[in-house]
């Protein structure tokens, strides 16, 4: 059973009680929640099963576009799971938001967990890159067997895109914030890797396990407590790189915000976060061509 923490921000965080393993429990799952990702799932589940995952388990947010006839054409049955979960949710007494991401995860972990040696939490918009090795398996040695691994963002942002180009995203942008460490409240900050039979506390951005409380490793396997996870000397992407695509095109960005987000219950709010961390990031980009080295180095097919 998972605990809510009775406090602002609901949900935030929840405790629960680790699955059990499965006997014949393999391979890596990715859990993200999704809403109206048909016009850019296909290249991240082509992508995604490129290096190795297994299955996805999706959370449906309401999508009316397509997105899971996409999936369903590219996908077998026993590589995806689809649960109906709507996101906006309040607390009776106090008005608040509840976060459905955060839910939404610990079901995951509690009803899907036992199955997989690992589960990466991401959003359809975030690629886990291998940098050593050709599959996430094989990066994730790098860690050392750390049943907790966060991952920092690295942000990408416009790469000079006034409308979509043609293409895949992961290959259009190579312009990204130079230091994913710099402290900033929304460019900076981690998707985690996880042992999902160890997991005792979720949360969007970070976990916690039954083996080692609050710490966490980096992709090499250099472990700190969470709270010190944004120091200078825990960054790595030796082995694993997380790429974010925040912003797309300039056009695209747009229509982001303005059709809001699901855990946030000010449009207004949300605009104003995402203008001001994309300005950041167009700010203080460097040239990252490593996602579209490792695509062609491995002659991935990323479009229909």
């Amino acid at each position: 059973m998972f605990g809510l923490k009775a406090r602002r921000h609901l949900t935030r965080e929840v405790a629960i009680t680790p699955p059990a393993p499965e006997l014949s429990r393999h391979g890596i799952a990715i859990v993200a929640c999704v809403k109206d990702e048909a016009s850019y799932i296909l290249e991240w589940v082509r992508f995604h099963k490129a290096v190795g995952v297994r299955h996805f388990h999706l959370y449906d947010d309401g999508s009316t576009d397509g997105t899971f006839d996409v999936l369903e054409r590219i996908l077998r049955p026993e590589e995806l799971t689809v649960v109906p979960w709507k996101m906006r949710m309040r607390d009776e007494e106090t008005g608040e938001l509840l976060n459905g991401q955060t839910i939404a995860f610990a079901h995951a972990l509690l009803n899907f967990g036992g199955k997989y040696d690992r589960m990466a939490f991401i959003d359809v918009d975030e690629f886990l890159l291998p940098k050593k090795g050709r599959t996430l398996q094989e990066a994730l040695q790098g860690a050392g067997g750390f049943p907790n691994i966060s991952l920092p963002w690295h942000m990408f942002g416009h790469g000079g895109h006034i409308s979509r180009p043609a293409g895949p995203v992961c290959v259009n942008y190579t312009k990204r914030v130079a230091d994913p460490m710099r402290q900033h409240l929304d460019a900076s900050n981690f998707k985690c890797i996880v042992d999902p039979v160890e997991v005792t506390k979720v949360s969007v951005h970070h976990f916690e396990t039954h083996s080692y409380g609050g710490r966490t490793a980096n992709d090499a396997g250099k472990t700190v407590p969470r709270k010190k996870r944004k120091a200078a000397e825990f960054y790595s992407a030796e082995f694993i790189q997380l790429n974010h695509y925040y912003a797309k095109s300039v056009q695209e960005l747009k229509e982001k915000t303005e059709r809001g987000w699901s855990f946030d219950g000010s449009v207004e709010k949300y605009k104003n976060k995402v203008a001001t961390t994309i300005k950041y990031i167009e700010e203080n980009v460097v040239e990252d061509r490593s996602m579209l080295e490792f695509v062609q180095a491995n002659g991935i097919e990323l479009s229909a």
